[in-house]
């Protein structure tokens, strides 16, 4: 199962932290899928800026639903005080750790979504991801380098997604089936087990 999320993405939050676990239950192995909805939102609704900014009412509903996603799961909550975060380098250095195949890809991305959203902390500082990497015993400085590398594949993960559809974060795909929103994980995990 693909599962594809935004670092600044609220619901892709809680399904991050929960994934890999469910995931291990069901039998099903994981492939986590960085990509940027910036560009997706842009061309698909017109708009620069998160729907939940675009749309007052609809925002107040997401972020009351994430405090109780996150008490329902026991998860660490504070809204931050920025939304949506700048998430480039974080996606790029999550996409570089995917193509060479490291171990540490869902460690690092579970701590960045723990800085985001737990933390309140800018997950697009150098200085906070090298944090992150050296806790994950990486050299910090040489996992940005190649992150920041020209031609690196985020932007070809980003055409990924608009080839496959993806309008919203997170997004578990099973082969050609799409499973929208983290509320749709268990969902998922059941079709790949009959798929």
């Amino acid at each position: 199962m693909d599962f594809w999320f935004d670092f600044a993405s609220t619901y892709s939050y809680p399904a991050a932290m929960r994934v890999e676990r469910e995931a291990a239950r069901a039998g099903v192995p994981v492939r986590w899928r960085a990509f940027l909805l910036g560009p997706i939102f842009a061309e698909q609704q017109g708009i620069t800026d998160s729907p939940f900014n675009a749309n007052p009412v609809r925002g107040r509903y997401m972020w009351r639903d994430l405090e109780r996603i996150c008490a329902r799961h026991g998860l660490p909550w504070c809204r931050p005080s920025e939304f949506p975060r700048r998430s480039v380098l974080a996606a790029k250095v999550a996409c570089a750790a995917e193509a060479e195949g490291a171990a540490w890809l869902p460690d690092f991305c579970r701590g960045v979504f723990t800085a985001n959203f737990a933390l309140d902390r800018d997950i697009d500082d150098r200085e906070v991801l090298s944090g992150l990497l050296a806790g994950l015993g990486q050299d910090g400085g040489a996992a940005l380098a190649r992150a920041d590398a020209p031609g690196g594949p985020l932007r070809a993960r980003v055409e990924e997604a608009r080839r496959l559809g993806l309008f919203g974060a997170p997004t578990f795909a099973v082969g050609e089936e799409l499973f929208f929103g983290q509320d749709r994980l268990q969902e998922a995990l059941e079709w790949a087990v009959r798929a």
